[in-house]
């Protein structure tokens, strides 16, 4: 007799690549009977795909495991699982401390997660994982990574499951699982949004001082032209307008596999694929960009005018304690390369301030540049000690007060050059993917990203018609729109008909 058919919710924290970590993950649960539920109120077990980045980050994943433990008072839940970056990075810590949490599974458990929260409800218990530095599991040659990562858990990889045992519920065939032909997809949507995070690689070879991310990710590894592609069409197939790159480092996809131009002929197969419209390019990495990956970018018709680069800082002396290179100089250049190749680029970047040893003349440095950037959207962090990272044993750290001073002083000046970078979008044409109708006291207006903007963070687009009004597009429509106004970094723009159509955009 077949077991009850039991409900599960996966709460996602943290960034795009863990968005396709819990999609699979829920894809695995769909597969073998589970029934997926939006709201951890009315599942039996929620599982909390946590993040382990920074601080805010790991706060956030507390507060979500300890809200969804709640709900087992007040709603259905039963049960309470976490998993992802703070599960992989503390395991049997975060379990010894929170006990609220019933289990704590890191990556190896990912293949066998039905089995485990069966287990769970049925009263038992699955022993917290054991952290460990995933960099040691693969080969140091990245060329030797592709005959050795079959035993390696890689989320959003699309690795075959464990069988499932012979006493448990048989598996349930789901449309939403694998296509006719190809390459097996397991992925799950979990919302209707018309844009979706595509994992090209997981893991990272570089050694910045501040960062912990290779640790609990691992070496990098590149998945196939192959795979890629037919998770694409799995995409296109369900109404998703635009695929969003994302790795650790896409500026290195490809060197395990023996190409590091790889990319750039992956772009136009991309944009090729039926249901797409628009392919988003996410994390580079400055020292590695190269003349022909911009000449790619610009040069492909459907990839977005969007650079996301990851500069950190810009004086020399500090990059190079950090363990990255460049200065303000190069960086500028760069950007010159980037803006000569697309005029309407859109460009963002993330900076660290207060790193242990950092002056007023390189945090002058910073601000020059930032000056002189023109950059879309800057995200702003102050410096903080991550576990078992060489940053943390640095001398010279500044004073919490210090870090918190320069944090809100290069952020103001951000906000300033933001709002003005996005001022000089006036009047010019950009190209929006709508995305919803918000609620704005009351008032609907149409929200969309224009193609400079990426998802979440970048800030948005709102659409009007002449008149102010709501234009009567639906969400997933491709639109040409002009920039009429801007609200901070968020821009207001009204559609154009397509030539020959009465119709604005597709």
């Amino acid at each position: 007799m077949l077991e009850t058919t039991r409900s599960v919710a996966v709460v996602t924290l943290g960034c795009t690549r863990n968005e396709v970590d819990s999609e699979e993950l829920a894809g695995r649960l769909a597969s073998e009977g589970w029934t997926l539920v939006e709201d951890a109120a009315e599942a039996d077990v929620a599982v909390v795909n946590t993040c382990g980045f920074v601080e805010q980050a790991k706060k956030d994943s507390i507060d979500a495991l300890l809200e969804a433990n709640d709900l087992k008072t007040t709603g259905r839940t039963q049960k309470v699982v976490a998993v992802g970056c703070m599960a992989e990075r503390y395991g049997e810590q975060l379990a010894a401390e929170l006990p609220e949490a019933d289990a704590v599974l890191g990556f190896d458990s990912y293949g066998d997660m039905s089995q485990h929260l069966r287990t769970i409800l049925a009263g038992g218990s699955v022993p917290s994982h054991v952290p460990g530095d995933r960099r040691r599991l693969l080969p140091i040659s990245p060329s030797a990574r592709h005959t050795s990562s079959s035993g390696v858990a890689l989320p959003g990889h699309q690795q075959p499951a464990q069988p499932a045992p012979a006493a448990t519920e048989p598996a349930v065939p789901l449309e939403q699982v694998a296509p006719a032909t190809g390459p097996r997809v397991v992925r799950a949507r979990l919302d209707g949004r018309p844009w979706a995070p595509l994992k090209i690689a997981s893991g990272c070879d570089r050694r910045c001082a501040f960062c912990a991310i290779p640790m609990f990710r691992g070496a990098f590894v590149s998945r196939t032209p192959e795979e890629i592609l037919a998770e694409a069409a799995w995409l296109g197939e369900r109404e998703v307008k635009e695929v969003f790159l994302v790795s650790e480092n896409t500026t290195s996809y490809g060197k395990d596999l023996g190409d590091l131009r790889l990319v750039d002929a992956l772009l136009p197969e991309l944009t090729r694929v039926p249901g797409i419209e628009r392919v988003r390019v996410s994390y580079l990495q400055p020292a590695e960009i190269r003349p022909d990956l911009l000449d790619a970018m610009a040069g492909t018709p459907g990839v977005a005018p969007y650079f996301d680069i990851s500069f950190q800082h810009a004086s020399g002396p500090l990059l190079r304690r950090m363990r990255r290179f460049g200065d303000r100089a190069s960086f500028l250049t760069l950007l010159e390369q980037v803006r000569d190749r697309v005029p309407e680029a859109g460009i963002r970047t993330n900076v660290i301030v207060g790193f242990p040893g950092e002056t007023e003349e390189d945090l002058a440095e910073l601000t020059a540049f930032l000056c002189a950037a023109r950059l879309d959207v800057v995200g702003v962090f102050g410096y903080s000690d991550e576990d078992g990272t060489e940053a943390e044993g640095y001398p010279d750290k500044l004073e919490e007060h210090v870090v918190r001073e320069r944090v809100e002083r290069v952020a103001a000046l951000v906000e300033e050059l933001t709002a003005q970078r996005a001022a000089e979008r006036v009047g010019t044409l950009v190209e929006v993917l709508v995305e919803s109708v918000e609620d704005d006291d009351g008032e609907p207006r149409l929200v969309g990203r224009a193609g400079q903007q990426g998802p979440d963070v970048d800030g948005v687009t709102y659409l009007v018609d002449e008149d102010g009004g709501l234009p009567q597009l639906a969400p997933g429509a491709l639109v040409t729109a002009r920039v009429v106004d801007t609200e901070g970094v968020d821009l207001v723009a009204c559609p154009i008909a397509s030539p020959g159509s009465e119709e604005p955009g597709r």
